[in-house]
């Protein structure tokens, strides 16, 4: 950045990417100032400026004890450490410090104090509880579909439906612990003790190693796949169907609308036969007793629900949608893609786990694959689909277009 650019900067004043300070002398100020700029988008720090955008000036002296403050600050004060840039600019014989703060690639950032704050317009705020567990999900620190369920237990697992998917998973496990005892496994509610003289394990054993069980909760993974309800203790994560009679949600009717609850199984098959039935099929070979065609093929329709279920970001509370309207039908997911995804890396098969938990078990559970294909199967069978990634309303949208209607 050159003079003439900085003082364009300057003269457009303060917002998220620039901050002006007529001069810093505490650490604990300055260890906020970077901590705010890395958990936001990054900006630049400018030393010797009046918030009215008045260049001020530093001293030498200033110059060289803020080098020192920032060295002290990011060695000691923000974890993880960051690395600043520094440049001094003289401008009508005044010295100002500018400093150049990158975006986290490790977020979340707190000073030495346990602080999490991030930029809200020029200013600052505290990261909300939710925020930060978003922003440890994002780094790879924290997965939202193991985190336990507080108030959840054993008696909140179906283990019908848990064995059901375990003599699918591994048929070997599955008939260890069943033929531990007959009767015990009528029980649903109570463990199966472990075995020590054949060494077989317990029921307990297995579902933490799966990550279903976590210090005797449920976790979000084992709630969503295998609670007896699971919108008990995760309310916000159903799907809402609404087939609009026209072409906006501003409409004023409706033709019919449902709300799909239940385990990630039983959401799929009511979002899927919702679709199935409020979208038209059409006859495409002249004899008559020739089977209809729907008019957006079925594998895409499963192909992208399965998508959201699996890959939505769970630390948001909202549900997913399924809206139908005239001309395309939208199925919006919350929370915008994850990490370093983009709509082209999607495309081409890229694939980052949000939650991997559900990316593995959902393999014997839901019409899934796990291997990132799902985007280009869909694409394959209709090249018209459209992506959306909203960063600025956390949400993901699939729009597919509704071909048959006019032909």
């Amino acid at each position: 950045m050159d003079t003439t650019q900085l003082l364009s900067r300057i003269s457009n004043g303060e917002d998220s990417y620039t901050q002006f300070k007529i001069n810093i002398t505490n650490s604990d100020q300055l260890t906020e100032e970077f901590v705010a700029f890395s958990n936001a988008f990054g900006g630049l720090l400018i030393i010797g400026v009046k918030d009215n955008g008045t260049i001020n000036g530093l001293t030498d002296e200033d110059i060289h004890r803020l080098n020192q403050l920032i060295g002290n600050v990011i060695n000691a004060n923000i974890i993880p450490p960051i690395y600043p840039i520094t440049q001094i600019y003289s401008i009508n014989n005044c010295k100002i410090l500018c400093i150049e703060i990158s975006e986290g690639l490790n977020k979340p950032y707190s000073t030495n104090k346990g602080l999490y704050i991030t930029k809200a317009g020029a200013d600052k705020r505290k990261i909300s509880p939710e925020e930060l567990r978003r922003l440890f999900a994002s780094s790879n620190k924290l997965f939202a579909d193991e985190c336990p369920i507080k108030k959840s237990s054993m008696h909140d697992l179906n283990t019908a439906l848990f064995y059901q998917y375990l003599e699918k998973d591994n048929p070997v496990v599955f008939n260890e612990l069943t033929t531990l005892d007959t009767q015990l496994l009528q029980n649903k509610l109570q463990e199966i003790q472990k075995d020590h003289n054949t060494n077989k394990p317990s029921l307990t054993t297995i579902l933490e190693n799966l990550k279903i069980l976590s210090d005797g909760c449920l976790t979000l993974a084992g709630n969503l796949i295998f609670g007896y309800h699971p919108q008990k203790f995760t309310p916000s994560f159903y799907i809402d169907c609404v087939s609009f009679a026209g072409n906006d949600v501003a409409v004023n009717q409706f033709i019919t609308k449902d709300i799909a609850k239940g385990t990630l199984l039983e959401l799929y098959k009511q979002a899927f036969n919702f679709l199935k039935s409020n979208l038209k099929r059409k006859q495409v070979e002249s004899d008559f007793n020739s089977q209809a065609k729907p008019e957006i093929n079925e594998i895409i329709l499963t192909e992208l629900i399965v998508n959201a279920l699996v890959h939505r970001d769970y630390f948001i509370q909202s549900s997913i949608k399924i809206f139908i309207f005239y001309n395309r039908v939208e199925i919006i997911s919350p929370g915008k893609l994850t990490n370093s995804l983009n709509i082209e890396s999607i495309k081409s098969g890229i694939s980052i786990q949000r939650n991997p938990i559900l990316n593995s078990i959902c393999k014997n559970i839901l019409p899934y694959s796990g291997y990132g294909s799902g985007i280009r199967r869909a694409l394959q069978l209709n090249p018209h689909i459209e992506f959306i990634n909203d960063i600025n309303k956390e949400e993901f949208k699939c729009i597919i277009p509704r071909q048959l209607l006019n032909e």
